[in-house]
């Protein structure tokens, strides 16, 4: 499929709708009066003796949300509540009793990453004891060893919708997909079951020279950051050695499929010598972020891979690898870390204007996590051993969206019945009703009745009748010549159309 089909995802959102019904309205955060206050500050110590955090990340379900987990030097795993009340008065020894749920030696070395799974049953550990740990939260046990990694695991990432399916990546330069359900009849020192993975990827990340030296240093080759993207076959991979993203097919992970890099034209080596620390993506799987050690962040459409970065944020200062960035869950906004001291959040949609200093912290910002489920709260860690709670202040946040940014629901309608609308429409004639203020809300009114919404409702404007054809015209030349889609730079998010599993390009397409 040609790159020129696919210039906007709005467009083929847009393309898809059929007069729908307004979505449920939720809360947003204001942009003009954007504003972050601190909840609350936490000491990560254990028997007095304070340590900085690695990782941070809340629980993925919307009835946990309020809990999160922080990794430490000390390899602990930390549980606690944000949604205590903190008195203004607290200190912050008294706030971490208060709101500390458990906490637990998960490693004899420190944890880089941690990734919760198993609808927050079960939590992931990555550690510089080059293994990876599975915990029961509940019973704090360990329920498996994932072996094999020859370096510290520096970053995880679990399957979109398998939760037993997880990708690593690590010092060494490999990053490796593993089963938790292909356990081998080993046991580790403790009685663990041990995991070995089921495809590993040596060398995935190495600079030109080094591919000629057998013997390679660690820092010159190593996994910093792997990311499962949510059309739940492509996995991207950053690394130490230089700001290119990778991106790879799961099903055959002999090769990487396409790559991502902030200067996508340029032939200089000196303009790509800089490592990326993290990488993040919305929900939707539309943007990935990447953090780079040339102290800014770089946005992608993963549709778009081949134009390079198409948003560019500036201010932190990424000064080592440990600072981390990440996407809100709506990609409106971008939150870092930075070795200043400080944390910043920008809007997506203004990457020139000034971001939010959030400024409490004392030591450089490392990682940083959005709650999925409560809008504008989030947490940030730092060297000064602290954890810290951020939120949106309550008269800065509105009930509803704003009229501007209300969107209808996508209603994806099979082609064939696409047809037979646009043929009824014509037969029939567009209905026009000038005491209706919207043909959403009046969809939305007859859903709240009992009876069921007829075909007859939906109508199909001319403009809309175009869009349809458009796609309809996009979607027979995708299904006629699949090797010309192969041949795309983004080829691993659109494969041949034979094949059952769709990827993210399919979503923004009619359905067969």
């Amino acid at each position: 499929m040609e790159t020129s089909k696919s210039q906007s995802f709005f467009h083929g959102i847009r393309s898809r709708e059929l007069n729908g019904f307004r979505a449920r309205k939720r809360p947003y955060i204001n942009n003009l009066t954007l504003d972050f206050t601190e909840v609350g500050a936490l000491a990560i110590e254990h028997s007095g003796n304070e340590t900085p955090p690695m990782a941070v990340s809340f629980c993925k379900t919307s009835k946990n949300s309020h809990i999160f987990a922080v990794s430490d030097e000390d390899g602990y795993v930390n549980l606690f509540d944000s949604g205590r009340k903190f008195s203004s008065c607290s200190s912050r020894g008294e706030n971490t009793e208060e709101a500390r749920l458990a906490d637990w030696v998960a490693h004899q070395n420190a944890i880089f990453d941690i990734c919760w799974n198993k609808e927050d049953t079960n939590i992931l550990t990555a550690s510089g004891d080059q293994t990876i740990r599975v915990w029961d939260v509940q019973e704090k046990k360990c329920t498996g060893v994932l072996i094999g990694h020859t370096g510290s695991v520096k970053s995880l990432s679990s399957h979109p919708t398998n939760s037993d399916i997880i990708i690593s990546g690590s010092r060494d330069g490999s990053f490796a997909l593993w089963d938790l359900r292909c356990k081998i009849s080993s046991k580790s020192r403790c009685k663990e079951d041990c995991i070995s993975s089921t495809a590993i990827v040596k060398r995935a990340h190495i600079s030109p020279q080094a591919r000629r030296v057998k013997r390679v240093k660690a820092a010159s080759m190593s996994i910093t950051s792997v990311l499962y993207l949510k059309d739940e076959i492509s996995i991207a991979t950053a690394g130490a050695v230089d700001s290119v993203v990778k991106f790879w097919d799961s099903r055959n992970l002999k090769t990487h499929v396409t790559q991502a890099c902030p200067h996508p034209n340029s032939s200089t080596q000196k303009e790509r010598s800089h490592g990326i620390s993290s990488l993040s993506q919305d929900l939707n799987g539309v943007f990935l972020t990447a953090s780079c050690m040339d102290n800014r962040i770089y946005l992608y459409n993963v549709l778009q891979l081949d134009k390079g970065p198409i948003q560019t944020f500036s201010r932190c200062q990424i000064g080592s690898f440990y600072v981390k960035s990440a996407i809100s869950p709506d990609a409106a906004y971008l939150l870092s870390g930075s070795s200043d001291g400080n944390a910043y959040v920008w809007q997506v949609n203004k990457p020139q204007a000034e971001p939010i200093t959030l400024e409490s912290h004392s030591g450089e910002v490392t990682a940083v996590n959005w709650c999925p489920s409560e809008t504008g709260k989030i947490i940030t860690s730092a060297d000064d051993f602290t954890v810290r709670i951020w939120n949106i202040e309550s008269r800065y946040s509105t009930s509803t969206r704003s009229p501007s940014s209300i969107r209808r629901r996508v209603m994806a309608i099979p082609s064939s019945e696409c047809k037979k609308l646009i043929k009824n429409e014509e037969l029939s004639g567009p209905t026009k009703d000038p005491d209706s203020s919207h043909p959403a809300d009046e969809v939305l009114h007859q859903m709240k009745s009992s009876k069921p919404i007829p075909n007859s409702i939906l109508s199909t404007p001319e403009a809309q009748k175009r869009r349809f054809s458009s796609v309809s015209a996009s979607k027979e030349n995708l299904e006629k010549t699949p090797e010309a889609a192969s041949k795309s730079p983004s080829s691993v998010l659109n494969p041949p159309s034979s094949l059952k599993r769709r990827t993210i390009r399919d979503y923004f397409l009619v359905s067969p």
